[in-house]
């Protein structure tokens, strides 16, 4: 099947029209008709090859929303014509111990959409169909494609450490993943604080149902948290005063990262010793917490802020992002 696309042909080159064939489809794989695409700052970080993992020619998207195009003779849960769903991963072993476990999200030789393969800035995307996820109705199609990114990066934890609804949160960063953290703790019950370093941002952000927006780098109002806060969860990918932040957690209490914060996390082992806190992280959710996900979604009329781009402007969409610009996310429609 001829696929068109857009793509890169070296680090920070301009997206430019390409085309290639896939082959003949078997097994377990499905092709989507890509309907309409997100752009996440992981798109970003690939085009640059800042990762040192990107291959050339590069096709960007990994949050793809569409149809199913074609099936291979192992499908049995999907139709040609359905509503489905594709993130970052596109597939995954299946046999390892994480994999038999239900964690396909971590298996060690799991497969990224966009990395050495081509993504969802195209006509057709290819996956393997356990990652492929089928949409419920009452979901807006146009939109959804930034939660199989943004959106199961931030509920997934929810789910993995039991966040309870009695629980008070704070959500560090409300940008593309926070905004969506913000709406799935409100409606899940718990006490939401908002950490953002644009003040412009809080009337909105308590819309989204946060109880409380603080400065990042207010250190006053930091320091008023102090041993409140039971799970907090950093979404940036700049580095703050960590130890710091730690003092906000009650006893127990947790700081988890899903934000790539490429310098080391400093913090003080009795920061964590005295009270028995803890410091984790997570990537992308498995199969089964995407459906919860999107369940959730369903119930609650959760959906991201988005903004749309045609497909044929993806360089201006990208620019857009990267001066972020975006409040908060950027879809790309099809127009190829």
């Amino acid at each position: 099947m001829k696929v068109k696309a857009l793509a890169a042909h070296s680090a920070g080159q301009e997206l430019k029209p390409f085309e290639y064939d896939l082959p003949s489809i078997s097994g377990d794989q499905v092709d989507i008709d890509v309907e309409t695409c997100g752009i996440c700052h992981s798109d970003l970080s690939m085009l640059k090859n800042e990762w040192g993992m990107t291959t050339y020619p590069f096709v960007p998207g990994h949050e793809v929303s569409g149809t199913v195009h074609a099936v291979g003779p192992e499908v049995k849960h999907l139709k040609i014509g359905q509503r489905v769903g594709l993130g970052w991963y596109a597939g995954s072993c299946l046999t390892c111990k994480s994999c038999v476990g239900g964690d396909l999200n971590l298996c060690p030789t799991a497969q990224g959409t966009i990395v050495g393969r081509h993504g969802g800035f195209a006509s057709h995307v290819r996956a393997r169909s356990a990652w492929v996820s089928p949409l419920p109705e009452g979901i807006d199609p146009k939109v959804v494609g930034p939660l199989f990114c943004g959106g199961i990066t931030v509920f997934s934890p929810i789910v993995e450490f039991d966040v309870k609804p009695t629980d008070r949160v704070g959500v560090i960063g409300v940008g593309g993943l926070g905004h969506l953290a913000v709406q799935f703790l409100a409606k899940w019950g718990c006490e939401v604080i908002a950490f953002s370093s644009s003040p412009d941002k809080a009337e909105q952000v308590k819309k989204l149902g946060a109880h409380q927006v603080v400065g990042t780098r207010d250190q006053a109002a930091i320091e008023k948290l102090s041993g409140s806060i039971d799970f907090l969860i950093t979404t940036i990918n700049q580095p703050l005063d960590w130890d710091k932040l730690l003092g906000v957690l009650s006893a127990k209490g947790r700081l988890h990262f899903v934000g790539a914060v490429l310098e080391p996390i400093k913090v003080g082992a009795f920061s964590m010793i005295t009270q028995q806190k803890s410091i984790s992280g997570s990537p992308l959710g498995k199969p089964a917490t995407i459906a919860k996900m999107l369940e959730f979604c369903t119930r609650h009329s959760i959906a991201p802020m988005v903004e749309f781009f045609p497909l044929s402007k993806a360089n201006e969409a990208v620019a857009h992002v990267e001066a972020g610009k975006a409040r908060y996310r950027v879809v790309l429609t099809n127009d190829l």
